[in-house]
């Protein structure tokens, strides 16, 4: 089985943005942030940008390219 960390990376190999809310309904992952960091730490580059939403807050990270 693929770890949490190994499915996110492959998610954001598509290009496609990850937000909290989808890696927790798409990985069951609550820590979206911590992983990132992991994966940082492998030395994936991966950008992030804050995104707003009416008046709530969140990170969306991508893989640079």
């Amino acid at each position: 089985m693929r770890t949490q960390a190994q499915r996110i990376i492959d998610h954001l190999a598509t290009g496609r943005p990850l937000t909290a809310i989808d890696a927790l309904k798409r990985f069951g992952c609550f820590r979206l942030a911590a992983r990132i960091l992991d994966l940082r730490n492998d030395g994936h580059r991966i950008t992030s940008r804050v995104e707003k939403c009416g008046d709530k807050r969140f990170a969306s990270y991508r893989l640079a390219g």
